[in-house]
C-alpha cells in the first residue's frame, strides 16, 4: 500500500481545499474557506519548526498521501491544548431531581449548562477521508496517526483529550439543535453561525449565548432527540474513538448537539499498545501481518502500514516499502501498533 501519513505544508493548500468542499458542512476544523485553510497550515508549520518540551496552544496538520500519485486524500488535526488563547464552549448535560410530597410526584429535569470544564484537553479533529478511498484501511491509519504523532512527542501534550463529532444536520444544511437554542439569540443560520466559528472564533458565543441553564423539557422533540447523537457518517468515527478508549461523558456541542468524547492520554489504546523498536534491517518482504508503523520527530514524522519481524531484543526488521513511506534506515526508532 503506497499511502502514508504526513505533516501538511503549504504546498497542499489546494488539495486540502478542494476536500473541504467535499464535506458537506459541519467540519468547523475544515471549513472551504482559502484565508483560513492557508493560516491553519501556516500555524502547523510554525507548532512543527519549533521544539517543545511541554503542552501549548498548538496545531498539527496532517495529510494522507499517495505516494505512487502523489495525491492527498486525507486530512486530519491535533490541537495540543484548546482554551487558551479562547474560551471552550460545551454544553453539560445534567440531572435535577425533584420531589412534591403534597403532589407526590418525583419529577427529573434534564438541563443543559454552559461550561468550559474542557479547557487545557489536547483536541483530535478534523478527520476527513476522501470519498473514493473509503477501503482498505485508510481512515484507521488517518485516525490513528494522530495518537503515534502523540505517543512519539508526549511531552508535548497534556493529560487529557477530546474529541468533537459532527451533529445531526438534515439535507438542507440546517441543525434541528442549532435552530431550537442558538439560533433564537444569534438572529443567523446554522451553516452562517458554523462558517463565522470556523473563520473568526467562538467570542461571539461569550458575547450573545446565555449563561443560565436550559431545561431540555422546554425543546421540541426534534432538538432533544439529537443531543448527544453523531451524524450518520460519524457513526463509524465514534466506535473507532470508542475502540480507543474514548467515552461520551454528556458534553455536546454548542452548535450542532453533537457529542463530545473523552479520554485519558496515556489510556488510548493506541498509545498503550504501540511498541518501540530499533530498526534492526530492511528487507523486501516479511510474513507477518499488516501493522500501523510511524517514526520520525515533528516535520519528519510519518505514518504507514507495513510488516516488522520482532527480533525479541528490542530491535525488528521493517519491509522495504514501508521503511521507504517512513524515510528511516536502520538503526533508526520506530512505533508499531497491530491494526
Amino acid at each position: 500500500m503506497s499511502f502514508r501519513v504526513r505533516p501538511a505544508s503549504s504546498d497542499d493548500l489546494q488539495a486540502i481545499y478542494e476536500m473541504a468542499k467535499l464535506t458537506g458542512g459541519g467540519f468547523t476544523n475544515l471549513p472551504p474557506d482559502r484565508t483560513t485553510l492557508l493560516a491553519k497550515l501556516t500555524r502547523s508549520e510554525t507548532a512543527l519548526a519549533r521544539a517543545a518540551d511541554k503542552p501549548s496552544d498548538e496545531m498539527f496538520l496532517f495529510v494522507l498521501e499517495n505516494i505512487e500519485t502523489r495525491q492527498i486524500r486525507g486530512t486530519c488535526q491535533v490541537f495540543g491544548m484548546v482554551g487558551i488563547e479562547h474560551p471552550f464552549y460545551s454544553y453539560r448535560m445534567s440531572t435535577l431531581t425533584q420531589t412534591s410530597k403534597a403532589l407526590g410526584k418525583t419529577f427529573r429535569n434534564e438541563a443543559l449548562t454552559l461550561v468550559t470544564d474542557l479547557e487545557g484537553c489536547a483536541e483530535v479533529g478534523g478527520l476527513f477521508l476522501h470519498p473514493g478511498e473509503r477501503a482498505g484501511g485508510l481512515g484507521m491509519l488517518l485516525a490513528r496517526s494522530r495518537y503515534l504523532f502523540m505517543g512519539l512527542h508526549r511531552e508535548r501534550f497534556p493529560d487529557r483529550i477530546l474529541a468533537e463529532l459532527r451533529g445531526v444536520i438534515d439535507e438542507g444544511g440546517n441543525a434541528p439543535f442549532w435552530e431550537a437554542i442558538a439560533g433564537r439569540f444569534f438572529g443567523m443560520s446554522f451553516q452562517e453561525a458554523d462558517q463565522f466559528n470556523a473563520t473568526h472564533g467562538t467570542q461571539f458565543i461569550a458575547d450573545l449565548m446565555p449563561k443560565t441553564p436550559i431545561y431540555t423539557s422546554l425543546l421540541p422533540e426534534s432538538a432533544k432527540t439529537v443531543m448527544g447523537v453523531p451524524h450518520p457518517s460519524g457513526r463509524a468515527a465514534m466506535k473507532m474513538l470508542e475502540s480507543e478508549g474514548f467515552r461520551f461523558e454528556c458534553y455536546i456541542d454548542i452548535f450542532d448537539g453533537g457529542p463530545t468524547m473523552t479520554a485519558a492520554i496515556d489510556q488510548i489504546r493506541t498509545i498503550r499498545e504501540s511498541r518501540k523498536f530499533q530498526l534492526a534491517d530492511v528487507v523486501e518482504d516479511l510474513a507477518g501481518p499488516k501493522m500501523m508503523v510511524a517514526s520520525g520527530e515533528r516535520t519528519s514524522f510519518a505514518a504507514c502500514y507495513g510488516q516488522i519481524e520482532d527480533l525479541g531484543d528490542g530491535s525488528a526488521k521493517l519491509n522495504r516499502d514501508a521503511a521507504g513511506l517512513l524515510g528511516i534506515e536502520p538503526g533508526a526508532t520506530f512505533l508499531a501498533m497491530s491494526r
